[in-house]
């Protein structure tokens, strides 16, 4: 369903350690919310458990919490950590989305 490049997952480590959530124990949410210049947003956050209606993707040793409603919008999302002379972070590629805008965390769909 979602897809962590090596690289994003290896950065998703760092964030992990230095929050003192271990592998075994938390993981990286991945959600979709109302908002943003196009109509949905990302998010992405550190947590210490899933949900209880989470669906859990292991990917890269790190284990990824989507809720249903974002769910339905991740679908085949690539994510990945970039770093140019622009500055670093998190993009993703998302085949479900319509259109966007130049921040690079705002879709429609």
């Amino acid at each position: 369903m979602v897809v962590l490049t090596p690289t994003a997952a290896t950065e998703v480590r760092k964030f992990m350690e230095a929050e003192g959530v271990t592998p075994e124990q938390g993981g990286l949410r991945v959600s979709v919310m109302p908002g943003g210049c196009s109509g949905f947003k990302y998010g992405l956050v550190i947590e210490d458990k899933n949900a209880e209606d989470d669906t859990i993707f292991e990917l890269e040793g790190i284990k990824l919490f989507v809720d249903p409603f974002s769910a339905q919008y991740l679908s085949g999302t690539t994510i990945d950590y970039v770093t140019s002379m622009q500055g670093s972070g998190f993009t993703f590629k998302n085949p479900n989305s319509t259109g966007g805008c130049g921040c690079g965390s705002s879709f429609s769909a």
